[in-house]
This record gives C-alpha cells, structure tokens and sequence, in this order.
C-alpha cells in the first residue's frame, strides 16, 4: 500500500501554516506550525463530514496509526460512527471506575463511620486496605461474583486469620448493601455465600463462650461464686487477662513483677514457644494481693486442694463455671473470646491484640523481642479492659469503654 514512510514523517519540516500528509483512506498526518504532528481520519457518516484523532506522533507511531485506522474503519464498515462508539466506550469505562468497589468503598465508609469510634473505623479502614481492595478495589461491582469473595477469604485464612476471613466477607457484604440502596449495584453476591461454606471449622465444644450481652451476669456470678475463694480469684485473673487456661492453672508467683506490673510467662509454657508478657491492671494487682495471702506460702499461684505441691486442675474452672449454670455455654477459653471480639469491635489495634493473645506468628529471627512489641499500648488496653469489666460488674449491663488506646 503506498504511503506514509517513517523517513518521511521524521523529515517532515514545521511550516507557517498547518498541512497534512495523507497516508491513504482519509488517514493522514497534520503538522502544525508549533511542531506537533497529529493522526487524524478524515471520513464521512450519514452526510456529515467527521474528523477522528487517532494520537499524537511519535508516541503513536505509523504502525500503530494504521492499526487504529483499520479498527476504525471496520466499525464504520459496520455502520456505526466509530467516533460515536468511542464517546460510548469512554462513557463505560467512567462508569467502570465510578462503580468500582474502591469508589462504592468510599462512599460507604463516609456514610457508614457516621456515630461509630474512631478506633474501629480505622480497624475497618485498615482491614479493607490489607485484605479487600486490594482483590477488589478496581473491578466493577456488577461483575464481581462470588467465586472472587471466595478467593479472597481463603486467602486470609490461609495466614491464620480465620475471624479476619469472616469479617472481610461481613464487610464486603455491607458494601453491597449500601451499593444497591443507592442504585450503584444490582446484587450482593456475598449474600450468596456463608462463611461456613468456605471457611475451616473451629472447635466450638472446648471453646464455647456466652454471648457479650451475658456478660454482665457471668462477672456478677463470678464475684458471688461460692466456692473455694482461690477459684473465684482464678476465674477474675483469667477473665481481666485472658490467657489460657493452661497458661494461668500452672502460673507461679516468681513469674511475676508485681511493682513493675507485668507477668512474663517463659516459652516453655507458651503454646508458640515464645515467651508472653501480660501487662498487669489495677484490679488485677488488687485481686493478686489478695491471692498472695492465701496461696503466697506455695511456688503456684492456685496450688491444688488436695496436694499444694501441684498446681489446680485443669478441669477445675470449667467445673465451676458449670456449677454457675454455664454447662456447655462458657469455658475458661471463652474468655478469650470474649475479650478478642469486644476489643475489636471497639476499635482497638488488631496487631496489638493479636500480640496479647499471644496468637502473633513468630519466626526464629523475631521469637527473642516480638513477646514484647507495643507493651505501652498493650498496657493501656488491657487498663482499659479491666475498667471495662469492672464497670460492667458493677453496673450489670455492657459500658461503653473510656479508653484511649489504639
């Protein structure tokens, strides 16, 4: 096909006035007088005279001028305004990236964080930006499906963060919601899907807790509890430090620095392996100090009742939670539970209670210091949770906290 050659664009030299170099079927080169060279398609559609730009040279080279000439130039063949269709395609990928999750995301978190701490939003914020958008922040939301939400959460609890999966798809839901109240989606396709059909299965027997609300009761049924008063002062430990139940049954008083307020379980007690500092509350130096006058003679903090040279049994909480009326429904491990839901709902920092739960993965190179990474705000928290026990003890229903940490 005779034509424009790359020699002859290149030579090509500024004029006074504009002028083009015709390339053959109404493509051509137009050269103005400041330089620029432009790709343009002269044509004709339904009688009207139409001009196309095509790109700008060099950055669009001969090669790809006639690329995009011809594509044009099928769409025409097919009786449609190739300039028309463009403003179309243009128009669609706006709208692509209006309805985007990420755009939908915005607009929901703007609306959603209205009366909500501060903390959890940027709990929210920081769990979409970790492990949703980044799966699904540019795709449209019409096109996601539900094999898409599937993937994401396999992915997140293939680190170990089974909760984390279940809330990103709680999330993800509330996005969809708020998507087709205000008419930018169609669908919620995690309304499709349950968490129990994709997520691994935890232990729920051993690991039963009561719901937040029965809280209230289960601390007042604590402090009135009548049995031995060093298995009461047990399940008020465990409650304000949410260890294992392993970890505070064998727990003994040289572990403890009672004036600088820590407790440093050693590694070999330790389900990871590592050592487990626990920032010690008020009350729980408070409940300690009485503890002391009754079991300070032997090396553990809640000896046996029939041999003090060993520590209480295992089964010696959950036997008194029962006796309480919480069979089935409440184990020492619920209050873990407890604890993790609660703080996370207020907003307090994932990594700080993942580190107090002691569920943080360790290597060899960070097993020696990550025991004790954000011990200040750690410290607050677990301040604040005490406060927050001991007022809901005391008020017989849920309190907002008045912490500050993060």
């Amino acid at each position: 096909m005779a034509g424009l050659t790359d020699t002859e664009i290149k030579r090509a030299k500024v004029a006074e006035k504009a002028y083009s170099l015709g390339d053959g079927g109404g493509l051509y080169l137009w050269v103005k007088p400041t330089g620029g060279k432009l790709w343009r398609w002269s044509y004709r559609f339904e009688g009207k005279e139409k001009l196309m730009s095509l790109g700008k040279y060099p950055d669009v080279s001969l090669a790809q001028a006639r690329e995009r000439h011809s594509e044009a130039r099928k769409i025409f063949a097919a009786g449609v305004d190739p300039m028309a269709q463009r403003k179309v395609a243009k128009a669609a990928e706006k709208a692509a990236v209006e309805n985007s999750f990420q755009s939908i995301t915005t607009r929901w978190l703007e609306h959603w964080q209205e009366g909500i701490s501060p903390r959890h939003v940027d709990y929210v914020k920081r769990r979409m930006e970790t492990d949703i958008l980044p799966c699904l922040g540019a795709r449209p939301t019409a096109e996601i499906e539900a094999p898409e939400l599937v993937a994401m959460a396999k992915a997140i609890q293939e680190r170990g963060a089974r909760d984390i999966a279940k809330r990103a798809l709680e999330t993800v839901g509330q996005v969809f919601r708020y998507g087709i109240a205000h008419g930018y989606s169609k669908r919620n396709p995690a309304a499709e899907i349950r968490p129990s059909d994709i997520l691994k299965s935890t232990r729920k027997v051993n690991y039963a807790r009561v719901d937040a609300r029965e809280l209230p009761a289960l601390l007042r049924n604590i402090e009135v509890y009548q049995g031995t008063h060093v298995t009461r002062l047990a399940m008020k430990v465990l409650a304000m430090t949410f260890v294992r139940t392993s970890e505070l049954i064998q727990a003994k008083w040289a572990e403890f620095d009672l004036e600088a307020a820590r407790w440093d379980i050693p590694a070999e007690r330790m389900k990871m392996r590592t050592p487990h500092i626990v920032p010690l509350a008020t009350q729980a130096l408070e409940t300690l100090a009485i503890l002391h006058n009754l079991t300070g003679h032997s090396e553990w903090l809640f000896p046996g009742d029939r041999n003090l040279k060993k520590p209480m049994s295992n089964n010696t909480i959950l036997k008194a939670l029962e006796r309480m009326g919480y069979k089935g429904r409440m184990t020492g491990h619920g209050f873990r539970g407890l604890a993790s839901t609660i703080l996370h709902e207020q907003g307090y920092n994932h990594d700080h209670i993942e580190l107090q739960l002691a569920h943080a993965a360790r290597n060899a190179v960070s097993a020696a210091y990550n025991h004790a990474l954000y011990l200040e705000p750690r410290a607050r928290m677990m301040q604040d949770w005490a406060d927050f026990l001991e007022q809901t003890q005391r008020g017989g229903k849920i309190l907002p906290f008045r912490g500050t940490a993060a």
